[in-house]
């Protein structure tokens, strides 16, 4: 049914749109509950889950069958077709580039950003022993860890968050490595390690729930502007700026924060070699403000150094 035909907000509940696994139906239920305590007149929201393309390939590396975006791309479409009202999604699924008609009209506040080892018999990637095997589908987790322990054995790991889980207490991985805000959410983070950001650096928009409207959509977007947080949608602006200038495919390791102290934003980046070995990285400082532009300089500074060869891998 065409959004122009439902009956206002006021009268009908708001329809969010999300993946379906437990830690997506989390989110979608965080995002719930804030529009709840900025409207408490408001009907309670409905939330839709949407099987995904990136949800039903789970034997393979997304950066074979399409890239990150395959989390998104059902979802976006219902959106564009009026079937959902909005989507919430984990802000680092999101392509660079949305599709025309779409925005980020709104995040939560940023649980933390950190990646978190996953391991009975260890605390860092130091620790574990020489030759584990550790799982993971991320190309940056995979080049950052060769970057520092290339005598591991990096394996695909898919999945949901328990199922991860569930593969290392099995004995079928010594380890792996996880968003400790996914952990925290899913409410799986105990025997978590967090691994610190200035060795680990995240992807870009980790641990930040992203809420995607349309565009010319003025009533969904009045409603959901109560709950956005600026400070993680500046973080989120300029990380996303570095994918922009970066452009690298969803093959190419590239890492992006950015943190807000004493109104001064510091971005940092990186870009790795996929097979392991060289780090590319860079970070700029400057007052709050155009946070986008600050992204845009860090991007630029790392396309200068780094290979040609690895962003267009």
């Amino acid at each position: 049914m065409s959004g122009s035909l439902l009956l206002p907000l006021e009268e009908r509940p708001l329809r969010i749109g999300t993946r379906g696994s437990p830690l997506a139906l989390a989110q979608a239920h965080l995002v719930s509950g804030a529009l709840a305590a900025a409207h408490p007149e408001a009907p309670p929201a409905d939330i839709v889950p949407i099987v995904t393309t990136g949800d039903r390939i789970a034997d393979r590396p997304l950066a074979d069958v399409g890239g990150k975006g395959l989390f998104a791309k059902e979802i976006e479409a219902a959106l564009l077709a009026g079937a959902i009202d909005c989507a919430a999604h984990s802000a680092k699924d999101l392509e660079t580039v949305l599709p025309d008609g779409l925005t980020v009209a709104a995040v939560l506040p940023r649980e933390d950003p950190r990646d978190a080892l996953i391991a009975p018999a260890a605390r860092t990637l130091a620790e574990l022993p020489r030759g584990a095997r550790l799982g993971t589908a991320s190309a940056r987790r995979r080049a950052l860890v060769r970057a520092v322990r290339p005598d591991l054995r990096i394996d695909l790991i898919r999945g949901n968050v328990d199922t991860r889980l569930g593969k290392v207490a099995s004995g079928e991985f010594d380890a792996t490595l996880l968003a400790m805000a996914g952990l925290i959410r899913a409410g799986c983070a105990g025997g978590a390690a967090p691994l610190a950001i200035d060795d680990f650096l995240p992807s870009a928009g980790q641990g930040i729930v992203a809420i995607q409207c349309r565009t010319g959509d003025a009533t969904v977007l009045s409603h959901i502007a109560p709950i956005d947080h600026p400070a993680t949608m500046a973080a989120l602006r300029a990380e996303r700026a570095v994918l922009a200038i970066l452009d690298g495919s969803c093959r190419t390791p590239i890492a992006a924060h950015a943190d807000i102290g004493n109104g001064r934003m510091t971005v940092r980046a990186l870009v790795a070699d996929p097979e392991g070995g060289d780090v590319w990285r860079h970070s700029e400082s400057a007052p709050v403000g155009d946070t986008a532009g600050l992204g845009q300089a860090v991007g630029r500074a790392l396309r200068a150094i780094a290979p040609p060869a690895i962003l267009a891998a």
